[in-house]
């Protein structure tokens, strides 16, 4: 008696065994998370956290220390008999040592962070809706010209720009800032929220034009809602950017329009240095781009782990 073979079953997608491809990636992940998890990684983090934290702590202790201290002896020294402790540094540095105060450029610097964050942003989104949905003649080699700006340095910029503004009246102004930081931070910001505008899938995109959504109704319903951690992200970069920048500020800022960084610059000249205010006003600085990160941080971490996964 013969039995007939039963014919072989065909293995479901979920049954099916993973690819080669798929194996190696897999094996992959699992030894980058070994080596990232091992002890030795957590001490090299730890290693870089310290020398990281040191010169701010350094920064700290001698925005409290009297003067001679900061100009005769280093910060690892507060502990020596020329040290005193006081907030005499940071009412000095708040009123402008007899100066220009320092609030009045804090106040300049939000003046001039605020639009040069917003209006590259606002900008860059309607281009990169464009580079990502729209079909047009000559994408593609417009895409990789922006691409290429970013490569270009700003210093090369300054003179050409310096004498438009001049020309046309905005020398000194803030337009002549908001205009700087605006063309500066354009390249990047488009490239960035194209590379997240298009791992949105194309299936919302269709579904919206099936229903009758036109562009601006694409644009405003269906993605935008989506790039708000993408839009976190590169306004955190470009408000740190902005605030921290020297070299436009010394280039475009008049007397009136002077940022901060300038500011703290301007306390510290060829015949005189301010040793026990610079530290002060280096950290009244910092709290407002430290309030902001810290309030924004879940945003910025979203947005940097969303072009990292597709699906």
């Amino acid at each position: 008696m013969t039995t007939t073979p039963t014919p072989p079953v065909p293995m479901l997608a979920e049954t099916a065994p993973p690819t080669a491809r798929a194996t190696r990636l897999q094996l992959r992940a699992q030894e980058a998370k070994t080596r990232l998890s091992s002890p030795w990684a957590s001490l090299i983090a730890v290693v870089i956290a310290v020398l990281w934290t040191v010169p701010t702590v350094g920064l700290l202790v001698n925005s409290t220390r009297t003067e001679p201290a900061p100009l005769t002896s280093g910060w690892w020294n507060f502990w020596g008999p020329e040290s005193a402790f006081s907030m005499t540094n940071y009412i000095k540095a708040w009123n402008g040592n007899g100066g220009t105060p320092i609030s009045d450029y804090i106040l300049n610097s939000v003046v001039i962070t605020l639009p040069a964050v917003v209006i590259p942003i606002s900008l860059a989104l309607m281009a990169a809706y464009a580079f990502a949905w729209i079909d047009f003649k000559g994408r593609n080699i417009l895409f990789v010209a922006i691409f290429v700006m970013q490569i270009v340095p700003l210093q090369v910029a300054l003179i050409p720009l310096n004498t438009v503004y001049v020309k046309f009246g905005l020398s000194a102004s803030f337009w002549s800032i908001w205009f700087s930081h605006t063309i500066f931070g354009l390249p990047l910001a488009i490239f960035l929220l194209h590379n997240f505008m298009r791992e949105i899938p194309s299936s919302l995109v269709e579904a919206a034009r099936v229903d009758g959504a036109g562009h601006v109704m694409i644009f405003t319903r269906v993605l935008l809602p989506l790039l708000v951690p993408a839009i976190a992200a590169f306004g955190i970069f470009q408000f740190l950017w902005v605030w921290n920048d020297l070299l436009v500020a010394l280039t475009f800022s008049g007397s009136s329009t002077r940022p901060i960084t300038a500011g703290i610059q301007q306390l510290t000249t060829q015949f005189s240095q301010q040793g026990n205010i610079l530290p002060s006003a280096a950290v009244l600085a910092t709290i407002v781009p430290l309030i902001v990160f810290l309030s924004l941080q879940r945003y910025f971490v979203r947005g940097l782990l969303a072009g990292s996964v597709k699906g």
